[in-house]
């Protein structure tokens, strides 16, 4: 078995080259860079640079012979058509976030990937390699704080200027990007937050469309949803807030988690279960409670636990994770076909904001969804509808 896998990356823009200088400077022990994709004839120079074939049609690449994987870093909606022109080829695939602009895309990806079970099919969702994010996560699974009841996510801080969105002409549309805030900046939170509470079953939204930003697309979302057996959850995220949020809440019945700017838990573990507590005090332990006159350690302990953020350090590990994978079996971080949840819940508030109805997402109506984007891009008249 050779002892770095093959890699070419198709897309030298700002997360191509992010990806290059990261396995370059030798992140990615197990990878090495092969060949370069781009249409833009002037990144030869780079590929030239470091020695490999340039290739500005990403089917010569595929049919080269030089790679063993490729890393998708190109606008969303070209992710499945590239992810299946790879796995038909037998060649291993790393698809950028999202999986696909609409479900009915996304899924056709899916099926064809789960015809190439030999091959290693992952999603870019490098924010599960973050350790914080997986400590929560297994203190979840674990069962000690119960059952979820609600949880809410403001992450707001994902600010962009109008300059950012007139770099160019497919950025902030809908026949282009396919979307906003929810299709380019929030899909690692989207992802993260159905990864640790579950998916949601249903879904209702207020999205704001061109709010602070002359575009056509969501720059600001409000969304409600349902996890099921009375559990909620609130998601708000926009590109016009300078100052910006990043706190995630989760409520449980024997605790608390607050996550501050990604980088600080707060977790409160109750010493019984809370309706237990509630249950077992009189008028007199509630005005105890509320002057002030009681030990909280009675009822609850708090931990509080500081992250180190290492820039670069979540990348290199998916991409190390997946030339694993490949070379070895690791099992993978993020499979593909995880993909698929974020790109519903965003279909889902997307459309639930332009029918002012909630969305059932056991049974999402992705004709619907397609139909009514489509709408839009024609009314953009830049691009072609999709099917």
């Amino acid at each position: 078995m050779a002892e770095k896998v093959r890699l070419g990356i198709i897309g030298l823009g700002a997360q191509g080259g992010f990806y290059l200088g990261l396995i370059e400077g030798g992140k990615v022990p197990n990878m090495e860079i092969t060949a370069i994709c781009d249409i833009d004839e002037s990144k030869r120079a780079k590929a030239e640079e470091i020695g490999v074939p340039f290739y500005t049609d990403y089917i010569e690449l595929l049919e080269s012979g030089n790679v063993d994987a490729v890393v998708t870093t190109v606008p969303h909606y070209l992710h499945p058509e590239m992810g299946i022109e790879a796995l038909k080829r037998d060649i291993h695939a790393l698809i950028e976030k999202p999986a696909g602009v609409y479900t009915k895309q996304a899924e056709e990806l899916f099926d064809f990937a789960d015809t190439k079970p030999e091959l290693k099919f992952g999603v870019f969702f490098n924010q599960r390699t973050n350790p914080l994010y997986i400590d929560l996560k297994a203190l979840i699974d674990s069962g000690e704080l119960g059952n979820l009841r609600h949880t809410s996510w403001i992450i707001t801080n994902w600010w962009r200027p109008q300059g950012y969105y007139d770099q160019s002409e497919w950025r902030a549309t809908w026949g282009g990007e396919g979307g906003g805030v929810l299709v380019n900046q929030a899909p690692h939170q989207l992802d993260l937050w159905q990864w640790m509470c579950g998916v949601p079953v249903s879904c209702y939204a207020h999205l704001a469309f061109g709010f602070k930003r002359d575009l056509v697309v969501e720059d600001e979302v409000n969304a409600i949803v349902d996890f099921g057996e009375g559990r909620s959850g609130h998601f708000m995220t926009c590109t016009n807030d300078l100052v910006g949020t990043d706190r995630l809440e989760i409520l449980f019945d024997r605790g608390k988690i607050v996550v501050d700017d990604s980088r600080k838990v707060t977790i409160t573990r109750l010493t019984k279960d809370e309706q237990e507590l509630s249950k077992g005090m009189d008028m007199e332990d509630v005005r105890r409670v509320f002057m002030g006159e009681v030990d909280m350690a009675t009822y609850m302990n708090t931990e509080v636990k500081e992250y180190e953020f290492v820039m670069g350090q979540q990348h290199s590990d998916i991409l190390r994770n997946f030339a694993a994978a490949v070379l070895d079996g690791e099992e993978l971080v993020a499979k593909g076909r995880d993909g698929i949840h974020g790109v519903r819940l965003a279909n889902a508030m997307q459309l639930s904001a332009w029918t002012g109805q909630p969305v059932d997402m056991t049974d999402f109506p992705a004709d619907q969804y397609l139909a009514e984007l489509n709408k839009r891009i024609e009314d953009e008249g830049k691009f072609e509808t999709r099917s």
